[in-house]
């Protein structure tokens, strides 16, 4: 990855001891687009367009213009992807390498919620059901 360096000219009142006089910014040099970026941290995540567009308040048609039209991120909502996306806004925006997203399963979060809307004697039911499941799993595979 190449590296390009910015520094700013120096004024004629500074002094060689400055700090400000030697500072210089390390801006790395990004091949991947923004866009491929935030669709491979979106997927990678589990999240659909949608469900990313919520999470970030706005609508689903923008997530696709990120992802598919812009080069350039936009700034006021990198925080918020960020936050959705489980990464920092440096990895989402390619100066840190993401070492690991943890996964979610949105259909087993969608139908967690739809269970959550029964009432509790059904709610009951789905529970013992599961346990039962988790049991039998438990019982095969040696776990406790």
């Amino acid at each position: 990855m190449k590296t390009r360096i910015w520094s700013y000219p120096v004024p004629s009142n500074t002094t060689e001891g400055d700090n400000v006089a030697k500072r210089k910014y390390h801006i790395p040099n990004t091949q991947e687009p923004f866009g491929k970026r935030l669709t491979q941290l979106r997927k990678a995540s589990g999240l659909t367009q949608v469900e990313l567009a919520q999470h970030v308040g706005i609508s689903q048609r923008m997530v696709v213009y990120y992802e598919r039209e812009s080069s350039h991120p936009p700034t006021h909502l990198l925080p918020a992807f960020a936050k959705a996306l489980g990464v920092s806004t440096d990895q989402l925006l390619g100066i840190e390498k993401v070492k690991e997203i943890k996964r979610r399963d949105s259909r087993l979060r969608r139908r967690i919620e739809e269970i959550e809307k029964m009432p509790p004697s059904e709610r009951k039911h789905v529970s013992q059901y599961l346990d039962r499941i988790i049991n039998s799993w438990k019982a095969q595979h040696g776990k406790s």
